[in-house]
């Protein structure tokens, strides 16, 4: 039985001026890695692994407040208190003006 081994190119960064490592352009490029990118860095028993790291938008995340109303919502979904898009819909298409008061 043969065993294959993976074989990978090695190649050379350099550490620069500011203790910057750069990364040699063919890498940067099969990883679609750019300027300004962030990556994340994990220290191991024989090195470093740098991965790229997705950036998290800062509108995508939830507030506290936001959460615990998704929460609410889900909770009174399941107990089946829910108002379909469709009546939404037409109650908006058929609100009525509130009867105003006559006053002297």
């Amino acid at each position: 039985m043969a065993v294959r081994i993976a074989a990978t190119k090695v190649r050379i960064g350099r550490v620069g001026q500011d203790l910057q490592v750069v990364i040699p352009q063919e890498m940067l490029k099969s990883l679609h890695l750019r300027e300004g990118d962030l990556v994340a860095l994990h220290k191991q028993a024989n090195g470093v692994l740098i991965k790229p790291q997705p950036v998290v938008d800062p509108d995508d995340i939830l507030s506290p407040e936001e959460s615990s109303l998704i929460a609410k919502a889900r909770r009174e979904m399941r107990e089946g208190k829910y108002v379909t898009l469709a009546q939404v819909e037409y109650d908006l298409a058929h609100k009525r003006s509130p009867r105003r008061r006559k006053t002297a």
